[in-house]
């Protein structure tokens, strides 16, 4: 039986000088595992980025990861057990993917991180049991992993999880405009002031909000308001408009790997004035080939996680609100282009339809569009907490009591 589901990432073919859906399968080319008296940490060498999706199982107990697009290197050496990893197995998906079970002494927490080794490359780091404080040392800067992480994380604190509440449009940017005259950035920044106040509401999180006013802020500035607050999501509001009536239901959308290449290709151009991505990387003093590397990481992690809130957000919806695309879309959105903060755009309607005009200028429906997308947002920050955040000290303490029942 399926004990949780922790994840469900995008198959993210991005990657130094990757780019299309179609490129060759990843490879699996070394399997290393470390264990201490509190964690155990797997290491999965692979030759490019891919999307990972993972959850667990008991009776017995282990942990299953699948990566999609992936072969095994021929002569691939298995660990055998140590700490909480007592064996693994590796078989072929009938979808392509690689199956890895890893077969566990006692229940444990699933931490993964992709990070990159100048000596090994690509990695996926799975941290079985409490996070580990650091993966690295100076003494062994080369040989160890550098996970991605907010460089505004430091570990233990709980800190607040920060939302940036995007309200399209503003000002002289009308938006859409409904049948009857409503406008779409009126409606926007109403569900999104409604948004930041569950926000606030919420211990342990608070929203930042791009504008809480009728103004004007350009697509990349909103970014740039995002970043300055050390945002851990970015979640732009929208209503969506088309030449015909009577379509109604909400979308939600993330960057398309194509937006995430022009975007990293603009900001390659001027990393010279760039300034530095929240996980600390810094572009300027860095070699082209070193810089693609470095900000295609970053990217296609922040993609993966932007699908994984994406989902949880339009699965909320779903139950809240009608929803006329049942899949999480993607699209090159300027406004989702950031390479360092998980990004999403929510359509929660059609503004073209005259019912849900009506519907849209109720502050009631709005109200219920907020809390279905506070609902998603807080679900998938508590699933994913940022290392560092109250989220994070209280999800460690409920897997410690989990595991104290089942000693």
């Amino acid at each position: 039986m399926i004990k949780k589901v922790f994840q469900i990432g995008m198959l993210v073919l991005l990657g130094a000088g990757a780019g299309a859906a179609g490129a060759a399968a990843a490879r699996l080319n070394a399997l290393d595992v470390a264990a201490s008296a509190a964690t155990t940490r797997v290491t999965l060498d692979l030759s490019r980025l891919t999307g990972e999706k993972y959850f667990t199982l008991d009776h017995p107990f282990r942990a299953v990861v699948d990566l999609p697009q992936t072969l095994a290197a021929p002569g691939l050496r298995l660990p055998g057990g140590r700490g909480l990893l007592a064996g693994v197995r590796v078989g072929r998906r009938p979808n392509g993917a690689l199956r890895l079970v890893f077969v566990l002494r006692a229940p444990a927490s699933v931490h993964p991180d992709w990070a990159w080794s100048r000596a090994r490359g690509h990695q996926l780091v799975l941290t079985l049991g409490a996070a580990p404080a650091s993966l690295r040392t100076t003494a062994a800067r080369d040989a160890v992993p550098t996970p991605i992480r907010v460089r505004h994380e430091p570990a233990n604190t709980g800190r607040d999880i920060i939302v940036a509440v995007d309200p399209g449009h503003g000002g002289v940017d009308p938006g859409a405009i409904g049948p009857d005259g409503l406008e779409e950035k009126n409606v926007t920044l109403a569900i999104g002031r409604m948004l930041a106040q569950r926000i606030d509401a919420q211990r342990g999180m608070r929203a930042v909000m791009t504008r809480d006013r009728d103004i004007f802020i350009p697509l990349r500035e909103r970014r740039v308001i995002a970043r300055r607050a050390h945002a851990d999501l970015f979640v732009s509001i929208h209503e969506d408009d088309v030449g015909q009536r009577y379509i109604a239901g909400a979308s939600v959308y993330i960057l398309s790997l194509r937006g995430a290449s022009s975007e990293a290709a603009r900001l390659l151009a001027a990393r010279e004035n760039a300034a530095d991505l929240k996980g600390g990387i810094k572009l300027s003093d860095k070699s082209s080939t070193l810089a693609s590397v470095l900000l295609n990481l970053s990217q296609a992690a922040t993609i993966s996680a932007s699908m994984t809130a994406a989902r949880q957000v339009l699965a909320s919806l779903d139950r809240s609100v009608p929803v006329r695309k049942p899949q999480v879309q993607q699209a090159a959105f300027v406004v989702l282009k950031s390479p360092d903060i998980p990004s999403m755009l929510i359509e929660t309607d059609y503004i073209s339809d005259p019912r849900e005009d009506l519907k849209l200028s109720s502050p009631a429906y709005q109200r219920r569009i907020a809390d279905a997308v506070f609902r998603g947002v807080c679900a998938y920050f508590r699933a994913h907490p940022p290392a560092g955040t109250l989220f994070a000290e209280e999800r460690r303490q409920r897997l410690d009591r989990l595991l104290a029942r089942n000693r």
